[in-house]
């Protein structure tokens, strides 16, 4: 093997004395050798991986995915040389400086020895991408001097200081600074001059304006208006067939969500009968929709599946089951990943090409994806993903605030986690609950009883009987358990669906009767025999207490005093959210409350022993709140489909100052903007001024002002109303300052996250210069905020009592 090695050497050496295209095909051969060697190493690199999910136990992965993907990166470099140097092989002007450069190319090959090879792989690695950027180098110089003839222009191109492009000579720094960062940048042409720089800028991206020598036969992608295709109607589905085959098979996961797909299919057929009829089949539009979902990618690790069968959390499965269902009963074109390589061949993107920004338009009306899959479209769109954001909807589990959202703010402000900081609108991020109203409200269905099924529970409910919320062992760990569980034990027959192997988890206690982990239709049956459903404090948020008072129990939980936060909790630790938690599932005990939710201090025998007491005299009847329907869920998924647009460009004359315009920004009219309404101590849209267009519309508009401290999603909840984000901007001047009469001595625009508001002992009032940190979370106790309420429908909290349209 070594002999082998040497002759190679001195076959090499020979070729790049004699033969000049020789010299460029062995180098191409040298090339291809070294990354098959690295290759069957096995390319023990190791490199970073996309961080945890917010929702779950951090778990390392090692090995195999990271170092593909670093050979996979060394092959990207190899395939931009062997295309330059076949470029290259043309040219007959070939300088003695280029050859003397080529020279150093084949002396790095030299270099490389048997001995101690895998100890020299991570330099060797570096040192490929050190020799493609020499070769692009050289390929481009001489390109250059063939497009200055042919274009009778000089490689010394002008910065444009254009103030339609303010960007451009700030993106030209970067660009001189670190166009060798990436092999998409020379697969574009940029050879590191000025001219390359401006041309990739204006004409792959959308920074700079487009250059007047240019031929513009193809213009710059940021001005090309492609022919529309006809829009399409969007007709309701109650044939699951299709979807259940692009789901896909091969993991747990996946077969999870077809069963529960399958099992309610019925209720949503019925549902969508009954929402087509109350639109009156009224025109929808069709959405070309691309659904991926990041955090079941092998890229991501996924955790998750391995789990399924050993009772780990189904919370995010059940969502997106339930996600992926509404969209296609309400008739949208749907595609479906589950692996990067599925995405980049649905977004069109090269495998190979690294980061670069997709040249063409976005193939998708809207994409629906997790914090991982949108790690993995910058990963694989590159800058292009800034273009097209505008598209994308996150799932978001527990929210994400607007101070976490913006990336600068957050940064200088002591905001910054692990999640957050991508300067989408705060709305884009779409929940399991409605925790905050600065996110969208996405939620889930649970299944739906009807009048026989509720009177044969309450016929055959046992009064004594309670199943306990935990089928992990390690959610029985809670300190104190065995005082409130003896008390319950007094009344109540306890039993558990916690998942073992081989032998009982010893932190379930001998007098608990542990069904072990059950199929989703044994738990509903034993649901409704049981009286009692438990919470110990974790997992928060989940769906089964929600599925368990529809059976007909009554939901015990755990009070939290002080509230659990990322401030002083553990698992919220870096969550992009400032939320205080008061009880294990926040959404129970505000939006049901008694008597089918008790939320009580576990710390205070007497307390829970009453709680005890009194929910065995007390009867429920299953109750299921209406926006956890499958009817309910698609008046949602409906309104945002149809109705949310954050690619339109907000109308400046209502993010600045509005005092009294029309829609148009035109005529002046007289009177205030805003109105007392009777009976209510907030303000209203005036009548006699033309509301602009926005949705939700601008008759559900409620104007008040907070207290000293007080957040606009309290504020606004005192009064029966809801917050909405979305009329933060028209609220956001003076003329909403003079209709509550606030006195200001000064009047400032700043960037901050509380703001609108203004101080009553300074008598200072502050607008909002930045519309992403619009917040309805924010507050401060220096500061009294300006609150944009609305009403809400019955049941629907996401939607205004006209936003059914």
């Amino acid at each position: 093997m070594i002999t082998g090695s040497t002759d190679g050497k001195i076959m090499v050496r020979r070729c790049l004395v004699t033969f000049k295209p020789f010299r460029i095909f062995v180098v191409g051969i040298g090339f291809f050798s070294l990354c098959f060697l690295m290759t069957s190493l096995g390319g023990q690199f190791s490199a970073k991986r996309l961080g945890d999910s917010p929702f779950t136990i951090r778990t390392e992965v090692l090995g195999g995915v990271e170092s593909r993907g670093v050979l996979r990166k060394i092959s990207d470099m190899l395939e931009v040389i062997l295309k330059r140097m076949d470029s290259l092989s043309k040219l007959d002007n070939t300088s003695t400086t280029d050859a003397r450069r080529l020279d150093e190319l084949s002396s790095a090959i030299n270099r490389i020895q048997p001995a101690g090879l895998v100890e020299r792989i991570q330099a060797i690695a570096q040192n490929v991408s050190n020799m493609a950027i020499r070769v692009e180098q050289i390929l481009q110089n001489s390109m250059v001097q063939g497009r200055v003839i042919r274009d009778g222009t000089s490689n010394q191109c002008e910065v444009p200081r254009d103030p339609r492009f303010p960007e451009c000579p700030g993106k030209v720094d970067w660009m001189r600074a670190r166009w060798t960062s990436d092999p998409c940048y020379a697969f574009y042409g940029v050879d590191g001059s000025d001219c390359s720089f401006l041309i990739y800028l204006s004409e792959v991206e959308w920074f700079c304006p487009p250059l007047s020598w240019r031929n513009h036969s193809s213009p710059p992608t940021q001005h090309v208006q492609e022919a529309k295709p006809p829009k399409r109607q969007a007709a309701f589905r109650t044939d699951l067939t299709v979807l259940l085959d692009q789901v896909g098979t091969g993991k747990e996961s996946l077969s999870f969500m077809k069963r529960r797909i399958r099992r309610l299919a019925q209720q949503w057929a019925t549902a969508a009968n009954r929402l087509d009829a109350k639109l009156e089949q009224r025109w929808r539009d069709q959405k070309k929709i691309l659904v991926h979902v990041g955090f079941l990618t092998e890229e991501s690790g996924d955790v998750f599946s391995p789990k399924v069968l050993k009772g780990g959390p189904l919370g995010e499965m059940v969502q997106w089951a339930d996600i992926l269902t509404a969209l296609h009963v309400l008739g949208h074109n749907l595609k479906i990943s589950m692996s990067v390589k599925e995405l980049q061949g649905f977004l069109g993107v090269p495998p190979g090409r690294g980061s670069c920004p997709l040249t063409g338009p976005l193939p998708f009306d809207l994409i629906y994806t997790d914090y991982h899959g949108l790690q993995q479209m910058k990963q694989h769109m590159g800058l292009s993903l800034k273009k097209h954001k505008c598209h994308i909807r996150v799932i978001d589990t527990f929210g994400t605030e607007p101070a976490y959202n913006h990336e600068e703010y957050a940064t200088l402000h002591g905001y910054r986690t692990n999640w957050g900081y991508w300067n989408l609108n705060a709305r884009q991020y779409m929940t399991m609950f409605p925790h905050t109203p600065d996110n969208s409200f996405m939620g889930f269905v649970s299944e739906e009883l009807n009048e026989t099924e509720k009177r044969s529970i309450q016929q055959n409910k046992v009064n004594n009987m309670a199943v306990v919320y935990g089928k992990e062992a390690s959610m029985w760990k809670v300190q104190g358990k065995e005082g409130f569980l003896q008390i319950l034990h007094r009344y109540m027959e306890v039993h558990g669906t916690v998942y073992y192997e081989t032998q009982r988890p010893p932190e379930v206690p001998a007098f608990v009767k542990n069904h072990g982990l059950l199929p989703q239709h044994e738990l509903q049956q034993l649901l409704r025999k049981a009286k009692l459903f438990i919470g110990f404090g974790f997992p928060y948020e989940g769906p089964a207490p929600l599925e368990a008072i529809a059976n007909g129990c009554i939901f015990l939980q755990p009070k939290f005093n002080p509230p659990h936060s990322s401030l002083n909790h553990e698992f919220f630790r870096g969550k992009p959210t400032s939320r205080e938690v008061s009880s294990q599932h926040p959404y129970a005990e505000q939006y049901i409350g008694r008597p089918h939710v008790m939320t009580v201090d576990y710390n205070n025998s007497l307390e829970f022993d009453s709680a005890i007491r009194e929910i065995m005299r007390t009867k429920v009847e299953p109750y299921l709140p209406y926006e956890y329907t499958c009817e309910g869920m698609l008046e949602r998924v409906h309104s945002y489909i149809q109705h949310q647009d954050f690619c339109a460009p907000e109308p400046p004359f209502i993010l600045a100052n509005l005092s009294r315009q029309g829609s148009a920004g035109g005529s002046r009219v007289a009177g205030p903007l805003f109105v007392p309404l009777s009976n209510s101590t907030s303000l209203g849209w005036a009548t006699n001024v033309t509301a602009p267009s926005a949705w939700p519309p601008l008759s559900s508009l409620r104007l008040l002002v907070s207290q000293e401290g007080q957040s606009c999603v309290e504020a606004c909840q005192s009064a029966g109303f809801i917050c909405e984000p979305a009329h933060f901007r028209f609220i956001n001047n003076k003329e909403a300052l003079h209709g509550l009469e606030v006195q200001c001595e000064v009047v400032d625009s700043e960037i901050n996250h509380i703001l609108p508001a203004f101080s009553v002992v300074r008598r200072e009032c502050g607008l909002q210069r930045e519309p992403l940190l619009f917040s309805c979370a924010g507050h401060s106790p220096k500061y009294r905020r300006l609150c944009p309420c609305r009403d809400f429908r019955r049941g629907q909290v996401a939607l205004c009592k006209d936003c059914l349209q």
